[in-house]
């Protein structure tokens, strides 16, 4: 049936809020603190009110283990700048263990499956045994706090394994998936000088096979400060020669006696030690190597995992992920919460459509995320999991990656569950975490994201700086919080950190997005505003287009853009600047296509290649991705650029034509 934005469509069973993870807290509050708040919105205007006395108040409800004071809270009030918890050393690994103490033998951490391994599980037990041993290990090899630790793997319990052991030492752990392309790889990883890499041999997609030695042989030899690499025969489980000479074998890595919970010693460090580095899609030059610490990460997990995923004990997080995107992390910090979580590596739609739905049925998902781009798959196939699976144990639905639109929601209610808690939520690499996102004690209405987080001061304003309601504007938050970046790696004057986030409103970060916010505190995103590609729900980087496309000799150079369409669709054109004389064939596309897969991914290809006579540029030499993508979107022509800020100004008058003729939509139609 027909959905409108902001219709109601849920509202939670009364014995569902009253044991939500959220209302706990608030109960805590009441008996420990003595502070009562009537609903959500109350207690989320008290987190941004009162930020010391909220984030003081998780750290006890949570019992962090640490060394050390959690006071003062902060120092600092300024958004850049302001530190957080300086007297305290903690260790994320530390705690994403924490319930192995109180696991019943044999209770699972993990379920896992890939194209080329059945279904099985992993115990807690397991998952601290085989955690202990290889940090153990990595001590032995020389691993100390603050080197890096680097991964080319798939989404498999190993990979993960890897990481909680890397930042159980205090290692720097930052990971790559397979299907990226040597240079995506490389342009990431040597920012950060990594000492020591974990490597699989490929990996299955849809089906097919894709041995990744040669890629892996490339990628040590452009990391000159590497000294150890432990590889992972995963594609191929027989082999026994390593890719590179004297990597050390997966199970030799795990060799040796167990390590007891007793013996071993977590790394506890200061504010100051990185945890990990995510990379930014890389829209302007080299991806931006966003690094984030062990306290802020941990904090905010622990309130995003609990109050807003409302995660427990007994509960599974199943998320479909690779390892390149922040959403990794974001599900194994379901871990934090005693909550089992939910690994697959393939293709979301290979044997078939159905088949997430089935293994989120045989794991007894509790939780389950997708992106509305799987939600049109399964629109157009006419699937309906209700009538198929025993979905008894699905709670809640994340729909991320994009924008959700009306009949999204709809969908998950006709198709999959009438009593379902639909939420979606919006944050991004940069905070490792969710802005806007979900509480189980409030109705879901079509299209739009429940509220704003705790302790998160979002809101929506004008170009000139001026708060809205009711009407779109720029996602801003104008309080710092926890999970903010540390630094960029390699930003040594925090010149970059600066330009990303706080250039346009000096003071308050800037993030990007479109974001309306409503009088009830519901809130809506419509998309990027800046240049940042959406590909099928993962964000990429126009400058790994560029870099790519421009190695071309027929490529003179080029701009990439996407444009969100009704229905939550996707259209990303690439417009190509061909050398003097030649022509844009049908030889060329397939050159230029068949490039951007191989040194890249396949979500970097473009849904259409035109050729235009020349690509717009500021005044100060940026390509203006964002003016040639409202172009598209329709918007006039005096509102997008202006000429005196163009190096070449008429170099916008085919994209006019192009838009008026054409435009996004009736481009994307016909592609």
């Amino acid at each position: 049936m027909a959905v409108t934005e902001g219709q109601w469509l849920w509202s939670p069973r009364p014995e569902y809020a009253a044991r939500a993870q959220l209302t706990q807290f608030m109960d805590w509050l009441r008996e420990t603190r003595g502070m009562a708040f009537d609903d959500y919105e109350a207690l989320r205007q008290w987190s941004v009110d009162d930020a010391d006395g909220f984030w003081a108040a998780l750290w006890d409800y949570f019992d962090v283990q640490a060394d050390g004071s959690p006071t003062p809270v902060r120092e600092g009030d300024t958004m850049l700048g302001t530190r957080w918890f300086t007297g305290a050393r903690v260790n994320y690994a530390e705690h994403l263990l924490r319930y192995e103490a109180s696991a019943a033998e044999g209770e699972t951490a993990i379920y896992h499956q890939t194209e080329n391994r059945a279904l099985d599980r992993m115990s807690w037990q397991e998952l601290g045994q085989q955690v202990r041993m290889l940090a153990t290990r990595l001590r032995a090899m020389g691993i100390r706090p603050g080197d890096r630790v680097v991964s080319y793997m798939p989404n498999v319990p190993e990979t993960t394994v890897a990481m909680i052991a890397s930042i159980a030492v205090g290692a720097v752990w930052s990971s790559t998936a397979p299907e990226f392309g040597i240079r995506t790889v490389i342009d990431r990883l040597s920012q950060i000088e990594p000492t020591l890499i974990f490597v699989a041999d490929g990996y299955r997609f849809g089906g097919k096979d894709y041995d990744r030695s040669e890629e892996v042989r490339q990628i040590v030899a452009g990391l000159p400060t590497l000294k150890q690499v432990i590889w992972l025969p995963y594609l191929h489980p027989e082999r026994t020669t390593p890719p590179v000479p004297e990597a050390v074998a997966w199970a030799d890595a795990l060799s040796g006696p167990a390590v007891s919970r007793e013996a071993f010693a977590f790394e506890r460090v200061g504010d100051q030690h990185p945890l990990w580095v995510m990379f930014s899609s890389g829209t302007t030059g080299l991806p931006k190597a966003i690094t984030h610490n062990h306290v802020g990460q941990l904090i905010e997990h622990l309130k995003l995992s609990a109050f807003h995923f409302n995660l427990a004990p007994g509960q599974v997080m199943f998320f479909h992920s690779t390892t390149g995107w922040a959403m990794y992390q974001l599900l194994v910090s379901s871990l934090l919460r005693g909550a089992a979580i939910v690994q697959y590596d393939g293709s979301p739609v290979h044997p078939g459509l159905d088949f997430l739905w089935s293994l989120a049925t045989r794991t007894r998902a509790t939780n389950f995320g997708a992106s509305p781009t799987f939600v049109q798959m399964m629109e157009k196939a006419n699937l309906r999991p209700r009538e198929q699976f025993d979905l008894s144990a699905l709670e809640a639905v994340l729909v991320a990656g994009a924008p959700s639109t009306p009949e999204t929601f709809q969908w998950f209610y006709d198709n999959v569950k009438e009593d379902l808690w639909v939420t979606s939520q919006s944050g991004g690499t940069e905070v490792g975490s969710a802005f806007v996102g979900a509480s189980p004690t409030l109705p879901v209405y079509a299209g739009e994201i429940q509220c704003r987080c705790l302790g998160m001061d979002i809101q929506s304003w004008s170009d000139d700086g001026k708060p809205l309601i009711d009407e779109v504007g720029e996602l801003v938050c104008t309080q710092p919080f926890p999970s903010m970046p540390i630094f960029f790696w390699g930003d040594t004057d925090g010149q970059r950190y600066r330009e990303a986030y706080f250039e346009q409103f000096p003071g308050v970060w800037r993030h990007g997005d479109f974001i309306k916010i409503n009088a009830r505190g519901g809130c809506y995103i419509y998309g990027r505003s800046d240049s940042t590609l959406n590909r099928f729900g993962v964000r990429i980087g126009a400058a790994e287009v560029y870099r790519t496309v421009e190695q071309i000799d027929a490529v003179a150079d080029s701009i990439a853009v996407c444009c969100e369409l009704e229905g939550g669709n996707f259209f990303m054109p690439l417009f190509v600047q061909l050398r003097p004389e030649l022509e844009l064939d049908a030889a060329l596309i397939d050159t230029i296509n068949a490039k951007l897969r191989s040194d890249c991914s396949p979500r970097h290809v473009p849904d259409q290649i035109y050729a235009v006579p020349k690509i717009p540029y500021t005044l100060t030499g940026k390509k203006m991705e964002v003016p040639v993508r409202k172009l598209l979107m329709g918007w006039p022509a005096d509102k997008v650029a202006s000429c005196d800020a163009m190096m070449n100004p008429d170099s916008l008058d085919w994209f006019i034509d192009f838009a008026a003729t054409s435009g996004a939509r009736k481009a994307a139609s016909s592609s």
